[in-house]
């Protein structure tokens, strides 16, 4: 079924131009938003938590608008499996690669930090592109292993090396001696991790992956973060921020904090462009957490 799927819808239909595929993109918020209704509990759950001030209409405003966006992922993505690198460079560009030329010339390696908001798809394809540095991509493999290899053939097709999540440790020795960016999405929900940090994110009380933080300080790597803009439909681009440029020295929770409070700005200035139909919030603080907590506040004070 896999391979019906794939060969005889998907890859056809990748190579047409988007503006075809924006058709079917709305077919598909039709039958997605009107008439299956996914997951729109959980999306609506979660933008009520995360803007209490907002009323019903308003909501469900930015709720029609995130679908409408999703929809355009689902057909962009689509169109990756065969979009050539020309047009790869076309519709995501990099403002400010001098950030990442600088540290190369210094001989550093760089972590960089990411969320689901934007194409981050095209985003991983396409950074590579942008830097000499080796890019490496962290994900988690997916459960149907023909979709997998397809995936992960289609995403570094253009220089980005994939790794699973499990073998991160192992990557930061092996490429101690090479000039590598590897790229975190610090915006899943860490649920069986146990490198966490914990603060107020939209509202709520969140668990963030403090892993970025974790290997940055370890291997003094600076911190960078990419903020995605949609500059219209079919189009982004890509501004690195520099988080921490010494993180062996920094303050313990700085780093994750920031680049969180970054992606919390710019979802609260376009919320219709994060992944809101993911469960962000699955990871709830355990007694034993909140126990050292205030032990570790009593220390501290």
């Amino acid at each position: 079924m896999s391979r019906l799927l794939y060969y005889l819808v998907l890859k056809p239909l990748s190579y047409l131009p988007l503006s075809f595929l924006y058709f079917i993109s709305e077919l598909i918020y039709f039958f997605v938003y009107h008439v299956v209704g996914y997951r729109k509990s959980v999306v609506y759950d979660n933008l009520k938590n995360s803007f209490p001030n907002k009323t019903k209409d308003e909501i469900e405003a930015i709720q029609r608008e995130f679908y409408i966006h999703l929809c355009d992922l689902i057909v962009e993505n689509i169109r990756l499996f065969s979009m050539p690198l020309k047009e790869v460079k076309k519709r995501f560009k990099i403002v400010n690669t001098e950030i990442l030329d600088d540290f190369y010339n210094q001989g550093r390696s760089i972590i960089l930090v990411g969320g689901h908001y934007n194409n981050y798809e095209l985003t991983g394809m396409a950074i590579d592109v942008y830097t000499r540095h080796q890019v490496i991509g962290i994900v988690a493999p997916l459960s149907n292993k023909f979709f997998n290899n397809k995936f992960s053939k289609s995403r570094s097709k253009y220089g980005v090396q994939l790794l699973s999540k499990g073998l991160v440790p192992r990557s930061f020795i092996s490429n101690k001696n090479k000039l590598t960016m590897t790229v975190f999405g610090a915006d899943q929900s860490p649920t069986y991790s146990n490198q966490l940090y914990w603060t107020t994110f939209l509202n709520q009380e969140t668990a963030v992956h403090a892993g970025p933080e974790v290997f940055a300080v370890k291997y003094n790597y600076p911190v960078l973060y990419i903020k995605v803009n949609k500059v219209k439909r079919g189009y982004y681009e890509g501004v690195f921020e520099v988080i921490e440029e010494n993180p062996a020295g920094a303050i313990k929770g700085k780093i994750t904090e920031l680049h969180t409070k970054i992606l919390e700005k710019m979802i609260i200035d376009k919320p219709q462009y994060w992944l809101w139909s993911h469960k962000r919030w699955k990871r709830k603080k355990t007694e034993e957490e909140r126990a050292a907590e205030i032990k570790e506040t009593v220390k501290a004070a």
